[in-house]
């Protein structure tokens, strides 16, 4: 039995409260001083206490140690860091100025992930390990994830078709001198397989139709030549942006802000049979069943609200998710999937206190879009894969 288990067993035993997170600290500092001491031996190729001839200048040995402190997810662990005379050991275990392990720091960029402020994760550190760690420090922490956020925006898309990808954005206050709500402007796409992903996302101060055509472009860039359907509101640009970059796309106008747009023209008491009667051409069996109860409703309606009906009968592109398998028109006939996105973004970001400058909101978000191309982008979603052959045949 080793002198680990030794004292594991000794703690489980005795009646002290010694924590076990204590042994654990103490077995570490333990190693890692020992492999510090064997890693310079194996530089020298003696050992200590090793009678040497230090008359030579190229003879190198032994000279002094200092003394490191390293924050683990267990403790502080003091090291002692041996030198030599000629400096050519560097140990590989601790990188110079290292004074986190990673263990510690990815447990601090999890934590920010899910939405707890800079301030809360230092208090919450110091109280489960110990050791203080300050905002400033906690944010420092987090922007490793910065060259993540660069990989992202540049990578190659493996994948360079998209059954349809989904727009929209959504305003998350921002500090430029003065704290603003501004836009991110997100895309997500799914391919004939299911599989879903953040395919980007941008910040601007606003959404138009510019920042779209921007984004877009850098997709086909990176390498995604096909899309079969666009879906998104009737942002005035938008459409512009997608024919400009993707000329062969279809476009889908999401139908529920069709209807909440339709229940700001009309009056209190016909707000539930009017969208009743709007839902019902959406759920019908195919176009022409769908464009006959449009014609109803037109005529049922078009005395009360003659310009707001009117409109709606000319947006054709209400009903391009008609021209898709039955199986995915659930899916694509409104921007609800990537909203419920948007929302969670915003759920998380309520917990901050505020984002300081572009680049603290861009890695927040990117954290949130590496946890959600994780999860969803090798599962297929549903009604994709009923009928993948169908959508592979249209490209």
């Amino acid at each position: 039995m080793n002198q680990f288990n030794k004292d594991i067993i000794a703690v489980l035993s005795s009646d002290k409260d010694i924590p076990l997170n204590e042994v654990l600290r103490r077995q570490i500092e333990v190693a890692a001083n020992q492999f510090l001491q064997n890693e310079l031996t194996a530089v020298l190729g003696y050992g200590p206490h090793t009678r040497i001839d230090r008359s030579k200048d190229d003879v190198n040995y032994r000279n002094g140690a200092y003394t490191r402190t390293i924050d683990t997810e267990y403790g502080k662990i003091n090291l002692t860091v041996p030198r030599d005379r000629l400096n050519k050991f560097q140990n590989a275990l601790f990188p110079p100025y290292v004074r986190r392990t990673d263990g510690l720091e990815e447990m601090v960029i999890k934590m920010y992930s899910k939405g707890v402020t800079t301030r809360e994760i230092a208090d919450m550190v110091e109280r489960m390990y110990g050791h203080y760690y300050s905002p400033t420090t906690v944010s420092n922490i987090t922007k490793r994830t910065e060259h993540l956020v660069e990989e992202f925006h540049e990578r190659r898309f493996k994948y360079s078709q998209y059954v349809c990808v989904f727009l929209d954005a959504t305003y998350i206050p921002l500090r430029r001198g003065t704290v603003e709500r501004e836009a991110v402007n997100v895309a997500i796409g799914i391919r004939s397989d299911g599989g879903k992903e953040v395919l980007d996302y941008s910040i601007a101060p606003t959404e138009n139709g510019a920042a779209w055509s921007e984004l877009l472009q850098g997709l086909r860039a990176r390498g995604i030549k096909d899309i079969q359907l666009f879906i998104a509101d009737g942002l005035v640009g938008l459409q512009s942006a997608i024919e400009a970059n993707y000329p062969q796309a279809k476009f889908q106008r999401c139908w529920v802000h069709a209807e909440r747009n339709l229940l700001g023209y009309v009056r209190k008491n016909d707000r539930r049979e009017i969208i009743t009667d709007f839902k019902a051409i959406r759920q019908a069996e195919n176009l022409q069943a769908a464009k006959e109860r449009l014609a109803a409703f037109s005529a049922k309606w078009e005395s009360s609200y003659k310009r707001r009906i009117k409109n709606l009968v000319q947006m054709e592109e209400l009903f391009t998710f008609f021209s898709f398998p039955t199986a995915i028109r659930q899916t694509i006939y409104s921007t609800n999937l990537i909203e419920s996105f948007n929302k969670s973004l915003k759920k998380m970001v309520r917990r901050k206190e505020q984002f300081p400058n572009e680049g603290a909101l861009d890695r927040f978000i990117m954290t949130q879009v590496m946890e959600y191309n994780d999860k969803f982008e090798n599962r297929a979603h549903r009604g994709f894969k009923d009928c993948h052959d169908t959508l592979d045949s249209m490209f």
